[in-house]
């Protein structure tokens, strides 16, 4: 996949030396310890990019990879899947770098629908995810224990994380799980959130092999505390 360094030029002709570097780790040795599909890694990248505030990498690697190895639909979903992570204040940037990538490669916009739910269920299909991905036990007893005034959380989650957004055509349950625990992994000290996640993960079919994947192939973006803070705690939840 080195194909998604392609459009780095700037660094390559100033620090030659950075780039090959870099190059060969991230783009060459890390794929060798993961079992990742291609659109998943790519997915996965650019997740971590916008959890790490990194338009401009976020960019060059768009170009890359649009149509090769990723649709425009599959981007706006990991566009939206994001805000409810790291909130619209980290993602509204990267709105403007997919529209200007879009538009130079003729992808007519907006882009149809892609809502499921209304104003009517949408807190009944959110509840409904919710209940999948982490069990109607665990999602009862959170609802019951939040304290008074804080309801209102719980119930953000229900409509709008989920219910406005996983419901949401596009991605799978595994690709919105997988890049989900991305944000949260890359944004670092969310190790509760984190281990919630690691258990929707294996809900919906992603196991350790590829939630360790995912760290891997994130760790030449976030560094290795965080990386390895994550493995850790895949560690824990698996075992």
């Amino acid at each position: 996949m080195n194909d998604l360094f392609d459009n780095f030029g700037r660094i390559e002709k100033s620090d030659p030396e950075f780039h090959e570097i870099f190059k060969n780790f991230a783009f060459d040795e890390v794929f060798d310890y993961s079992s990742l599909t291609e659109k998943e890694s790519v997915l996965v990248i650019l997740a971590c990019l916008i959890a790490c505030q990194s338009p401009k990498a976020f960019h060059k690697i768009l170009i890359s990879a649009l149509d090769n190895y990723v649709t425009p639909r599959e981007v706006k979903e990991l566009l939206y899947q994001s805000v409810p992570y790291v909130g619209f204040g980290r993602a509204h940037n990267f709105f403007g770098v997919v529209i200007k990538v879009f538009d130079n490669n003729g992808v007519k916009m907006p882009l149809d629908n892609g809502a499921t739910v209304t104003t009517e269920n949408r807190y009944k299909s959110g509840r409904e995810i919710q209940e999948r991905y982490f069990g109607a036990e665990m999602i009862q007893m959170m609802n019951d224990s939040a304290p008074e005034g804080q309801q209102h959380f719980n119930r953000f989650l229900e409509g709008y994380c989920f219910g406005d957004f996983y419901t949401r055509y596009g991605l799978n349950d595994q690709q919105r799980e997988l890049i989900t625990f991305t944000f949260i992994a890359t944004l670092g000290g969310c190790e509760n959130q984190l281990r919630g996640h690691i258990q929707g993960n294996l809900s919906v079919g992603n196991d350790k092999e590829k939630l360790i994947s995912a760290i891997t192939v994130m760790l030449p973006y976030i560094g290795f505390p965080r990386s390895l803070n994550a493995v850790a705690i895949v560690n824990e939840i698996c075992e």
